[in-house]
């Protein structure tokens, strides 16, 4: 039998300063990236002082980390009715109901900024349905876990009901979308083995 070269074992795979494994499959050292993911990095470090391990993980394909970031972007944009902080409460929950680590953990550290209450956030993280959250938000998190759980029940009345709790017809899109965008996410880290930075655990505290 031929030895796997040096790099293809998952245990040799690194791409942390602790030396801790971050992913299944090869991370590219940052000057094998295009210019453009280069520019990503350095704005994530001078952003928030470190790279996300998802950048890195994700760079093993890099034309689909250009087109994943775009599309998160996109999705975690404010509205009217459904703000920042509401959209990462969709991450964190759909993350919760997955058994996502990564997304748990730098979803809860995003929810613990932008909702300026790490008390709070991180109940909602961890059992958003006694969190005391509103009639709203839990509607809405109720809907995004239904997704995640048991798609096939989903119906037209689960999308009247956010319209009538005040959401428009956009922003329950884009409660779905948000949801059905993080089953993807939850289910590519578990899949290539994905830790998050330790970095997070201490943000927004």
């Amino acid at each position: 039998m031929t030895e796997p070269a040096r790099g293809d074992r998952p245990e040799e795979r690194l791409a942390d300063p602790t030396g801790e494994p971050i992913s299944w499959f090869p991370v590219p050292e940052p000057e094998e990236l295009p210019e453009g993911l280069g520019k990503l990095f350095a704005k994530a470090r001078e952003q928030l002082g470190f790279v996300p391990n998802v950048f890195r993980v994700y760079s093993y394909r890099p034309e689909r980390l250009s087109a994943w970031f775009a599309h998160y972007r996109q999705l975690h944009e404010p509205t009217d009715n459904l703000d920042a902080a509401e959209r990462e409460m969709i991450a964190v929950a759909v993350s919760m109901a997955n058994g996502c680590l990564y997304c748990l953990v730098a979803h809860g550290a995003a929810l613990r900024e932008v909702l300026g209450d790490p008390v709070l956030a991180d109940r909602i993280t961890l059992d958003y349905r006694r969190a005391g959250l509103d009639e709203r938000r839990t509607a809405l998190l109720d809907y995004a876990v239904k997704l995640t759980e048991a798609p096939l029940e989903c119906g037209a009345g689960d999308i009247a009901r956010l319209q009538a709790l005040g959401l428009s017809l956009e922003e329950v899109w884009d409660v779905a979308e948000i949801a059905a965008m993080y089953n993807f996410t939850n289910r590519l880290a578990l899949a290539t083995g994905m830790l998050p930075n330790r970095e997070y655990h201490a943000l927004a505290r």
